[in-house]
């Protein structure tokens, strides 16, 4: 028997974990003297360094120079938790969540399987075709970049903005799955379906939306202040 259960929300913090605290931070030595006069990480320290950077800092550890390999890494396309629940209807039962590029700053949003459509942002094509605001991709990637600035300051920002975020979302999960078993019918299964569609692409475009306002509320209050 399990100590716990394991929830859908703590596999999405896992993944969005950096080993902050333990011996394996990176930012673990990167530290100045904080306003109680002993020594802190400072704001500018980040577990998502480049090469260059880990040079600079003397990063040492597993990989040597480059440090420790964090689960949540800064070359993330995009990462995924699949529910896959057998008691329920296939057209319900399979969840696709789903985040954009780094997932320490970004926020996993339900696609479902039986969806016959996707927000258009996530269908434009991203990273090969150059920087587009018609790209879901972009919105998060500049967000993470920017975050990457100043890590203990604008990681507050994402916070305030993605906990209650994604807590809406698997707070919905219950109703909008009632919604959905409630309209079920076997044999005509296309209300369902509609319905989750519906759903997906709304908060997908949420998502969006939210991380392009927030890159650029970091970008304005920040600017030149840091």
């Amino acid at each position: 028997k399990p100590d716990t259960l394991v929830t859908l929300e703590r596999m999405m913090n896992v993944f969005k974990d950096y080993y902050e605290g333990t011996e394996y931070d990176l930012r673990k030595n990167i530290t100045v003297k904080g306003d109680s006069g002993k020594m802190v990480i400072s704001p500018l320290a980040n577990p998502f360094m480049s090469v260059d950077e880990l040079r600079l800092h003397k990063v040492n550890g597993g990989w040597h120079h480059l440090g420790e390999r964090n689960i949540a890494v800064r070359f993330t396309m995009y990462g995924t938790v699949i529910q896959c629940r057998d008691w329920l209807p296939d057209e319900i039962g399979g969840v696709l969540w789903f985040a954009l590029d780094n997932v320490a700053s970004s926020v996993y949003v339900p696609i479902y399987c039986s969806v016959t459509d996707v927000a258009s942002t996530y269908k434009t094509d991203g990273r090969r075709t150059g920087f587009s605001r018609d790209a879901a991709w972009w919105a998060f990637n500049r967000l993470g970049t920017l975050s990457a600035q100043r890590w203990g300051t604008f990681r507050k920002e994402l916070d305030k903005t993605w906990i209650p975020f994604q807590q809406k979302l698997l707070v919905n999960q219950a109703t909008i799955e009632k919604q959905a078993l409630d309209l079920y019918n076997p044999k005509k299964p296309a209300k369902t379906i509609k319905l989750l569609t519906d759903y997906s692409m709304e908060w997908c475009n949420k998502a969006v939306n939210a991380a392009w306002d927030l890159g650029d509320y970091i970008w304005t209050k920040y600017d030149g202040y840091w």
